[in-house]
């Protein structure tokens, strides 16, 4: 299933200008909620939100429900702790795309549906005519990046339905303006809501002799680590020249790159790229990793070099292991990481800038310590768990209450 496909312009505009009817609802009453995701393939950073949603928000409150059109249950989505309705979805325009409408909107009737949430396009667009022509849903989309996976006939297609999103939550302030000034959404309706991550995991996490000796760290000197998709927007390659510099003054230090390969062609790019920057030596690759926390308090800095983020878990991940932090100033990043205090902002595509700030903090421990504290502290006050449910909660009974 490509995630990018939707209906043509001419069943767009069909759509287009829906207001919901009231919900019926008591009291006392649960919210059901159905979630819509295009695919739960891989665990990147809105599929991890999506099962600390359904994992967390209370039972008692809410019942959560979940829609996809493809699923790998080899992995973290074999055991999903809410019902999964696996419809298969190719095109959002054949025969097939019709029955898929018609699951659906049975599924959102019988179980009583009072709000559909949406992750990415399909989800988004597709998924939301078919949940908003169920009369009285509240629709919901979650917008997580820049703008980066959309083409053309998305930026229309955002545009044109606007009016059918009932609130647009973004996974950053620069994301919501990114929202506000390509789709035309009014203000009212655009809220930040931030990724939040389970703290008590995170202090449970250790990073032992043991697992340094498996990942044969003991004659580093330093350990630097990026934790992402190896992806080209991920700005891998950056690393790996900043990598080459710090080399220089750092010969024994460590580069771990810890993440799956989701573009083959890319990873060769890196792999001719560390050979001929000399640093065979000094970048490893891990791949993904279920340790990655443990793995995170056994190194000294972190290191972001997206091209784009929306907001980036891997940044408040690594904060809240108590790293000090260089990223680039992309996205949501300088909504996370303050420059100077919990870490350093560099500007995209800069090597130069992140080799010396990398080369700072490792010349300068006691100020990597301080910075590693400060970056802790702002995630336990800012970006936990129950920070974003208990926001998510009160977005909720106040979208169905009228608030």
């Amino acid at each position: 299933m490509n995630r990018r496909e939707f209906l043509p312009n001419s069943m767009i505009m069909k759509f287009n200008g829906l207001t919901p009817a009231p919900v019926k609802r008591g009291v006392s009453q649960r919210i059901n909620l159905l979630f819509i995701i295009d695919q739960l393939c891989e665990t990147g950073g809105a599929e991890r939100c999506l099962l600390n949603m359904i994992r967390l928000l209370p039972k008692d409150r809410f019942h959560c429900s979940l829609v996809t059109f493809k699923i790998d249950r080899s992995g973290i989505f074999g055991n999903l702790p809410c019902p999964v309705h696996v419809f298969p979805l190719r095109r959002t325009y054949d025969w097939n795309a019709l029955g898929v409408a018609r699951q659906i909107r049975h599924l959102i009737r019988s179980d009583n549906i009072h709000i559909v949430h949406t992750f990415f396009e399909t989800a988004d667009l597709w998924g939301g005519m078919v949940a908003k022509s169920s009369s009285g849903v509240r629709l919901v989309s979650s917008r997580r990046d820049m703008g980066i996976l959309r083409r053309p006939k998305h930026a229309l297609a955002y545009r044109a339905l606007r009016t059918m999103f009932d609130l647009v939550l973004t996974v950053s302030e620069q994301v919501r303006t990114f929202c506000l000034e390509a789709d035309g959404l009014p203000p009212s309706k655009v809220q930040t809501l931030y990724n939040g991550i389970e703290l008590d995991r995170i202090a449970a996490a250790a990073g032992t002799d043991e697992l340094r000796k498996v990942l044969q760290l003991e004659n580093a000197s330093h350990v630097i680590a990026t934790v992402g998709h190896v992806r080209r927007v991920k700005g891998v390659d950056v690393y790996v020249r900043a990598a080459a510099r710090v080399c220089q003054d750092f010969p024994r230090a460590l580069f771990l790159v810890i993440g799956d390969s989701s573009e083959p062609e890319y990873f060769r790019e890196l792999q001719e790229l560390v050979r001929s920057q000399g640093v065979g030596e000094n970048v490893r690759f891990l791949g993904p990793s279920e340790a990655v926390f443990s793995i995170l308090k056994l190194c000294d800095v972190f290191c972001l070099p997206s091209r784009s983020e929306g907001f980036s878990n891997a940044l408040i991940e690594a904060m809240a292991c108590g790293l000090p932090s260089v990223a680039t100033r992309v996205g949501g990043n300088a909504e996370a990481l303050e420059d100077g205090r919990s870490g350093f902002l560099v500007e995209n595509e800069d090597v130069a800038a992140m080799a010396e700030r990398l080369q700072l903090l490792l010349r300068d421990p006691k100020l990597a310590r301080q910075m590693g504290k400060a970056a802790q502290e702002a995630v336990a006050e800012r970006f936990s768990a129950t920070a974003m449910i208990d926001q998510l909660m009160g977005i909720y009974e106040g979208l169905l209450n009228g608030r």
